[in-house]
């Protein structure tokens, strides 16, 4: 048995922290939280997470909520590439997080989920959600104009946390044609073994 425990599913934002979890080559277990059923509402978990929301992970004796600072946490835990080398990457890879949160995921988790048939959005909404992406994503496809990735080195948990929000457009067919840097970083991203891994994962659990 893995110290790091991972709850959640994996068509949840726990396959943003599994992704940093194989990027890192972390033994973990998964203990499959499905909201769908009401697992999240048990005593077990309420004890672990009082927010009754996915992902938490169990580290030995740390428990932590919220996927992105998990990610940073794991990151920094254990080095490697993926961390911040000094104190303003350090501060980049947050500020980077923190916009993701605030700028994009609600839009995102909107397309991803009328895509997959999740949750029936309106079309009112769609277009809204989408509308809602155009000053964001000029935004980061200035930023890519001038560095390949968002702390300008190589990929690190900057990348991961903001292409975890984001990396669901494309599968939700939107049109990423007005930002070509964006793109090309989400498509270089997405590609790489670990996520690759993820995805496969993704992709047999909507088949069940």
């Amino acid at each position: 048995m893995s110290d790091l425990k991972i709850y959640g599913h994996i068509i949840s934002r726990a396959s943003r922290v599994m992704w940093m979890a194989e990027e890192l080559g972390l033994d973990y277990d998964l203990e499959t939280i499905d909201v769908h059923r009401g697992d999240q509402n048990t005593p077990d978990y309420l004890a672990l997470n009082p927010n009754a929301r996915v992902p938490t992970i169990k580290d030995g004796d740390t428990v932590l909520w919220e996927s992105l600072a998990i990610n940073l946490y794991l990151a920094k835990k254990h080095g490697g590439p993926l961390a911040a080398k000094t104190a303003e990457e350090e501060a980049g890879a947050v500020q980077w997080s923190m916009w993701a949160l605030t700028e994009v995921e609600d839009q995102s988790t909107i397309l991803i989920q009328a895509a997959l048939g999740l949750q029936n959005h309106s079309d009112e909404k769609i277009a809204a959600a989408c509308d809602g992406l155009a000053r964001p994503l000029s935004v980061l496809e200035s930023i890519l104009a001038n560095r390949g990735h968002l702390l300008g080195g190589d990929f690190s948990v900057a990348d991961l946390n903001v292409v975890a929000v984001l990396g669901a457009l494309p599968r939700a067919k939107f049109d990423l044609g007005p930002y070509p840097k964006v793109a090309a970083w989400l498509q270089a991203c997405m590609e790489r073994p670990a996520s690759r891994r993820i995805g496969k994962m993704r992709a047999a659990a909507l088949k069940n």
